[in-house]
């Protein structure tokens, strides 16, 4: 028959343990000074209770004084009085009060045996709370459901289970006791997980390190669990896969997810989702839009930093195929810009002959245009995909009309030029001849001759002339004009004529591509082109290229002639844009006092009046078309020079000093006879020498620069060939600070010395193609930031790669391996 343990009473009092765990009383209080004289006679004793549990130390001799301490089994103390069951005693350096049933006169052995005539030792284990990750064990009073709530434990909580009993368990927990339900405890512990979502777009890496392969990517909102967090890197599992992310990319509330959608038609930006709302700000067809939400047939939309609500069906994920055409009517004539597509419509304005417009569709004989800020309609008939000459900047006060949609121009108070988006180029050498052709455009043309020969560039168009250099076959050359058999041209930092028959306009093959091994590998980026524009333009990437610049006219304080202006002062800071309106880019701003030319006046689309004026400056910030152009690998993954742009920096071209140095770095100023540094950088640090010498005839003007030829910096000479530190505010002063700080005292030094900083900042780093030192597509895709980026010029990588290409072009053999992006649709 079934027997049971049965325990005296007696025992159970005296026996503390976690299954019969007794309240130890004890009290204390602070005992004066005056109260304990030297004649106060004491007594040492021992606290007697279990091992596992311990007796309290009180401020009075009562239950309900504070606890000053938790005394252990065995603890000798000084015993001062005893009176009603309480014990004043000092321990520790605390005077306080203990129930005097727990002393004994007698040393205590620490052991974990009972004082008991019967022994009897209650056995614990050790379980964990094994619930769901959102949800959590409600601990009890007592085994029911009916037993008050002491606390709620979460997954993976420790817990002390004392005894089991009809699927109740009586457990410790948090320096509580009581019961839980026996099938919510796990022997071993579960893993505890947290839900978190991404703040922007990240890539879950094979181990704790950015060097870590990339597992997936997941884009900014998605939900992540996470499993633990180590040295600011999280463990977490995102669409069925497992990796490493950094911590600070993750978030306990989910981001604000945006979206980017494209105007199919001209838009108004309302103030609230109604047609009611006041219109904040308009958005041409094509305009990228940022989509916050969406309800109820509107959107909550950002256009140009100003934000409110568009209809929804207005917007595309694609953006729609927007035409530029040129007004193309007699010189005397306009075309009339009408509010409707019917000759009956309200007239707008007046367009002269040249006028570019751009076309958002054509129905009929009408097309729907935009121009000089205004939308409406013209006859398509007068547009034509190529600017028409004009013979003259000021329109003839003489008319003809046609069909009443041309009228004469009487616009005579404004002033008209054209300004075209690219210079021209300028050239050494610059030659007249009845028999030449000529092209404002840079046209490359490739070097034809025979494996193993060379073609001569000479000083001047003649065989007799002295020779600048010599051309290898499929030297990619800048063609400007031919005349009589000869091509002025330049290539590899030299400017001369050569023999118009070696030349070709197709892509001639090198001397080693016979035997060339060229390897192409994709990496995607988890962010679309648009992104990726948007992210750029928030750092204002820099450009030379000339652009139609306009300016508020409320931004001048005086102008020369209120009928006919011509310039105008600045009052106060303005932004100059690339259109009129404050929809357009910034592309540089007019300080105070600033005088600007005026070439033109027009409406901007608010109705806002604004000045086309001339811009005399170098560089500029880029306009998003352009940026979205250089950001596109598509532009140039497909061609011989520009794909080059893509080439792993970390392979080793295997030079021939004295080759390098008779072809390539002959009359390079500071750099002739630096083959063997170059090799030696390339070499320790395991960058493509091509690549170095390359980098370094562009930062130093073909080693002509201040920097490079030695600049004085608190009383040293030092060098600098990569342009480290040369910042576009003070080029000089820093990059020789820069110099200074690396002890760059001789051109070696600052050869091999810059290859460091390149490898270490750069190419090591993950940035090892020219595409990924000038974009850091990697960065932008992680942390929605435009950073660590090599140059502020949009057209940086693009302009290495001609020279990489000719010094390819050396040798008899060779190997590529190309790393191309790819971004998101």
């Amino acid at each position: 028959m079934k027997k049971s343990l049965v325990i005296p009473t007696l025992c159970l009092a005296v026996l503390s343990t976690p299954a019969f765990e007794k309240v130890v009383h004890a009290a204390s209080s602070e005992v004066s000074k005056s109260s304990i004289t030297s004649t106060v006679k004491t007594t040492t004793k021992y606290v007697n209770v279990s091992s596992s549990s311990s007796l309290m130390l009180r401020s009075k001799a009562s239950t309900s004084g504070k606890v000053l301490d938790h005394l252990k089994r065995g603890t000798a103390v000084t015993v001062y009085s005893t009176s009603n069951g309480w014990s004043k005693i000092k321990v520790n350096g605390k005077t306080g009060y203990v129930s005097s049933k727990y002393l004994s006169t007698a040393k205590i052995s620490t052991s974990t045996v009972e004082k008991s005539s019967t022994t009897a030792t209650v056995k614990t284990t050790t379980k964990y709370v094994n619930v769901s990750s959102n949800s959590s064990l409600t601990l009890r009073s007592q085994a029911s459901t009916k037993g008050k709530m002491l606390a709620s434990l979460k997954r993976g909580t420790s817990v002390t289970v004392y005894s089991t009993s009809k699927g109740w368990s009586k457990v410790k927990a948090n320096g509580k006791t009581g019961y839980v339900h026996s099938q919510y405890l796990s022997t071993t512990k579960p893993v505890v997980t947290t839900t978190k979502y991404a703040t922007t777009s990240i890539s879950i890496r094979s181990t704790a390190s950015t060097k870590g392969s990339v597992v997936t990517k997941a884009s900014k909102g998605a939900s992540v669990t996470v499993y633990s967090t180590t040295n600011g890197w999280s463990k977490v599992t995102v669409s069925g896969k497992t990796g490493y992310v950094e911590s600070k990319y993750l978030s306990t509330t989910k981001p604000v997810v945006t979206t980017t959608k494209y105007a199919t038609t001209s838009i108004s930006i309302r103030s609230t989702a109604s047609t009611k709302g006041s219109v904040v700000t308009k958005a041409s067809k094509g305009a990228s839009v940022t989509v916050y939400s969406t309800t109820n047939g509107w959107s909550k939309v950002t256009v140009s930093g100003k934000t409110g609500y568009v209809e929804s069906k207005y917007l595309s994920t694609t953006k729609p195929v927007v035409t530029t055409k040129y007004v193309d009517v007699d010189e005397s004539s306009s075309l009339i810009l009408r509010s409707t597509a019917s000759e009956t419509g309200t007239i707008l304005t007046s367009l002269k002959r040249g006028t570019s417009v751009t076309v958002y569709s054509t129905t009929g004989d009408w097309a729907k245009v935009e121009a000089n800020g205004k939308t409406g309609y013209v006859h398509s008939k007068y547009l034509s995909l190529t600017k028409p000459s004009t013979s003259s900047n000021t329109p003839s006060t003489s008319s003809t009309t046609n069909n009443n949609n041309t009228s004469s121009s009487s616009n005579t108070n404004t002033a008209s030029t054209s300004n075209s988006n690219s210079s021209s180029n300028v050239t050494e050498n610059d030659h007249s001849d009845s028999n030449s052709t000529t092209t404002s455009e840079s046209i490359i043309k490739y070097v034809n001759v025979s494996n193993g020969s060379s073609l001569n560039m000479r000083s001047t168009p003649s065989s007799s002339a002295s020779i600048v250099t010599k051309l290898a076959r499929g030297t990619a050359v800048t063609f400007y004009s031919e005349a009589n058999g000869w091509s002025l041209v330049s290539a590899n930092g030299k400017t001369g004529y050569v023999n118009s028959a070696y030349l070709s306009s197709t892509v001639v093959q090198l001397p080693g591509a016979a035997t060339a091994k060229i390897s192409k590998v994709y990496e995607a980026y988890n962010i679309t082109l648009n992104d990726a524009v948007n992210i750029q333009m928030k750092v204002n990437p820099q450009t030379d290229k000339k652009y139609s610049t306009f300016i508020s006219s409320s931004a001048f304080s005086s102008l020369n002639s209120s009928t006919n202006p011509t310039q105008g002062v600045v009052s106060g800071t303005w932004n100059i844009r690339g259109g009129a309106g404050t929809n357009y880019w910034v592309v540089a701003t007019a300080k105070n006092g600033t005088t600007l030319k005026i070439l033109s006046k027009v409406k901007a689309a608010d109705g806002s009046t604004w000045y086309q004026v001339s811009l005399d400056q170098s560089w500029v910030n880029a306009s998003p078309d352009d940026v979205k152009y250089y950001l596109d690998p598509n532009n140039f993954s497909s061609d011989a020079i520009q794909q080059l742009q893509f080439l792993k920096l970390s392979t080793s071209a295997n030079l021939d000093p004295a080759e390098v140095n008779e072809r390539i770095l002959a009359g390079k100023g500071i750099l002739a006879g630096k083959a063997a540094a170059f090799i030696k950088a390339g070499q320790t640090y395991g960058i493509n020498e091509i690549y170095l010498i390359a980098h370094a005839l562009l930062e130093t003007g073909k080693g002509t620069s201040d920097l490079a030829n030695g600049v004085s910096y608190k009383g040293v000479t030092v060098y600098n060939m990569y342009g480290i530190g040369a910042y576009d505010n003070d080029p000089t002063t820093g990059g020789a600070a820069y110099a200074y700080s690396q002890g760059w005292t001789t051109p070696e030094k600052a050869i091999i010395g810059g290859a460091a900083f390149i490898a270490k900042d750069f190419i090591n780093a993950g940035q090892d193609t020219l595409y990924k030192m000038r974009w850091n597509p990697n960065a932008a895709a992680a942390s929605n930031t435009a950073t660590h980026q090599y140059a502020t010029d949009i057209g940086w990588a693009s302009k290495q790669v001609q020279q990489i290409y000719n010094l390819y072009s050396l040798l008899t053999s060779y190997s590529l391996t190309l790393d191309i992006p790819t971004y998101k649709e």
